[in-house]
């Protein structure tokens, strides 16, 4: 199936400028799809369980050298790390950067003939989980530096010269960072200001703008920065906004570090504000061509995605530690407070949902190990909503567990003689993670766009009227070809035939139900709503939340049928999946949506609009 199309598809007739040059500006970096993912089938109404089942079990060589990594660097950080001290300092020490430098920690996946330690994507997850039960500066940094710094375009994209240049110097530990917000420009990259323009030798471009938030900006050594280019002589016009992804040395004349910035948790983040200059860059600085830097940037959150859920499976497995033993030793009205129902409750989701978590990641994971440019979009996107939506979830019932001591620092309780548990410092720092990366109303709307895209192929197009009338009537009859076929299969009862997990059939019915229940609702709010369903964001939300909630489902089963022990857990992560699932299928239309945007806009009016609508003299 390609996605490639979908501009000439998407009625942008009635888009204000902004509106269509943001849509083709993306919709122009987006890779053709052979083949419909497992989480795209989910949307379809057909999960497409061969691609779960069996769950690609990591192989015992891999897991190997994964374990001695993760030995090493947990070692290192119980002897040389204080993540108490990190957080109120504000500082990671020298000696901690050069201690995780030479463990190879700045490296994991860059392969070993450019100097990393050529680790699998899943131990690269697996040291992320570490990592985030230990502190957040720690994984912010390494994460920042390898999931979408230098090292991860430039294994994707980088031409064999680039990868010698820079590689190795990333794995010998210089910090690397990646430069795409800007002041005005977040997830919206036709409003992206900083400009690479050429020079006349055709060689040589200068760089000039300023980037916000740029995590290890200001410590790092060479950046990958986002900026817009003239489009090619010869090339397309019109709204789409070409954007080049190039490497900047820091030491290059032009480039400042303008502000260190400050946040509530992650003290010791070493993110700033950037300044270019006519910061000159050599041609062979850009990363896959001119033109296609949002395709790279794309690609690599993708991948650089799946760190933070990963840091989540620590966060969460952390949380369940310290409340369990809270729970066993806290006696209120003569019982254990995790022998009381609400507790208890609390601990059971922490549970369940730590092991579904961790089932979405390695799949994912694995689908990386299995092919480094595997069409993961979906799925990253998924387990990164997901995941950090449940670890604040997990961060937060575990503040409530423990109560005024969940709210106390750890130096504070350590002065007083108690358990210095750090749940403060979690709490703050986990409070990012549904921001970093495309926040969870921008993978709401991401996960829409997917999950619309088999029917914008379909029939987009009879509601497009740019195109001729010849062409909206071919497209209707493909249409109604694909809907006569497609649309009565959705009501017809269809039971998995998988033999490896006999004992989770109850659970694949639920989920297999509940898919085909999802493609007819998708289906029935295209009819109702047509090309304005774009701005239905609420309902697709919804949708998108209730695809995610199958696409974890269906994982953690697959996980748990090769786990033995794991049943139990897999059983009511799934009883929470369908309760979620249910709750937001009786709520897809909700009269509040409209009426709540309605006082939204209202509230948002500039006050020049009040004036005219209250003074009739105005």
């Amino acid at each position: 199936m390609k996605t490639t199309d979908a501009p000439s598809l998407i009625d942008t007739s009635k888009m204000n400028p902004g509106q269509r040059a943001a849509l083709e500006t993306t919709e122009a970096a987006r890779e053709e799809v052979q083949a419909e993912s497992f989480a795209a089938s989910l949307f379809m109404g057909r999960p497409d369980y061969a691609q779960v089942f069996p769950f690609p079990a990591q192989s015992l060589e891999d897991q190997d050298q994964g374990d001695a990594f993760l030995h090493r660097l947990g070692a290192f950080l119980d002897e040389h790390a204080d993540p108490d001290e990190i957080d109120r300092m504000g500082e990671i020490p020298s000696a901690v950067l050069r201690g995780l430098a030479e463990l190879g920690a700045f490296g994991i996946k860059i392969p070993a003939a450019y100097g990393g330690l050529g680790l699998s994507q899943t131990n690269y997850c697996r040291a992320a989980e570490k990592l985030g039960g230990f502190c957040g500066n720690l994984t912010a940094l390494l994460s920042a530096h390898q999931s979408i710094g230098v090292p991860q375009p430039l294994l994707l994209y980088g031409t064999e010269e680039q990868k010698r240049k820079w590689l190795p110097r990333c794995a010998a530990g210089e910090i690397s960072a990646f430069a795409l917000t800007e002041p005005g420009a977040g997830s919206d990259p036709a409003r992206l200001q900083t400009t690479a323009t050429p020079e006349p030798d055709g060689e040589h471009f200068l760089i000039n703008g300023e980037k916000l938030w740029c995590t290890n900006g200001t410590k790092a050594g060479i950046i990958v920065v986002m900026a817009r280019t003239p489009v090619p002589e010869g090339g397309k016009g019109g709204a789409r906004t070409p954007i080049t992804a190039f490497v900047v040395e820091m030491d290059t004349p032009g480039v400042e570090v303008v502000r260190r910035c400050r946040f509530m948790g992650l003290k010791a983040l070493y993110n700033g504000v950037i300044r270019f200059k006519n910061v000159r860059v050599p041609r062979s600085h850009i990363i896959l061509g001119e033109g296609k830097g949002l395709r790279v940037a794309l690609t690599t959150l993708n991948t650089g995605r799946l760190t933070l859920p990963a840091a989540c499976v620590g966060l969460a497995r952390r949380c369940l530690e310290i409340s369990t033993a809270w729970a066993r030793e806290r006696v209120q009205w003569g019982t254990p407070i995790g022998r009381h129902g609400a507790i208890a409750d609390k601990l059971a989701r922490m549970a369940a949902g730590t092991f579904a978590m961790e089932s979405a990641v390695h799949f994912v994971a694995a689908q990386v190990d299995r092919d480094k440019r595997a069409d993961i979009r979906l799925e990253a996107a998924m387990a990164k909503l997901w995941g950090t939506e449940r670890g604040w979830e997990i961060v937060n019932d575990t503040m409530q567990i423990r109560g005024g001591r969940g709210y106390e620092t750890a130096d504070s309780l350590r002065a007083r003689g108690e358990s210095p548990e750090p749940v403060e410092r979690l709490f703050r720092d986990a409070r990012i993670n549904t921001i970093f990366e495309g926040s969870t109303e921008i993978m709401h709307l991401f996960l829409a766009r997917e999950a619309l895209d088999p029917h914008l192929q379909v029939g987009a197009a009879i509601l497009n009227p740019r195109l001729p009338w010849s062409v909206r009537l071919k497209s209707a009859g493909r249409a109604a070809l694909f809907y006569a076929g497609w649309l009565p299969r959705l009501f017809f009862p269809f039971t998995p035939l998988l033999d490896g997990a006999p004992a989770f059939r109850s659970e694949l019915c639920g989920i297999s139900r509940r898919s085909r229940k999802l493609a007819r609702a998708i289906f029935y709010s295209l009819v109702r709503h047509g090309p304005a369903l774009e701005k239905e964001q609420l309902l697709l939300a919804r949708l998108t939340d209730i695809g995610t909630e199958l696409f974890t489902a269906a994982t953690t089963v697959s996980r748990s049928s090769q786990l033995a022990g794991t049943e139990p857990l897999a059983r009511l992560a799934c009883l929470h999946a369908f309760e979620r699932c249910d709750h937001l299928f009786a709520t897809l239309r909700l009269k509040s949506d409209h009426a709540g945007l309605t006082i939204a806009g209202d509230l948002i009016r500039p006050a020049s609009d009040e004036t005219k609508k209250t003074d009739p003299q105005a």
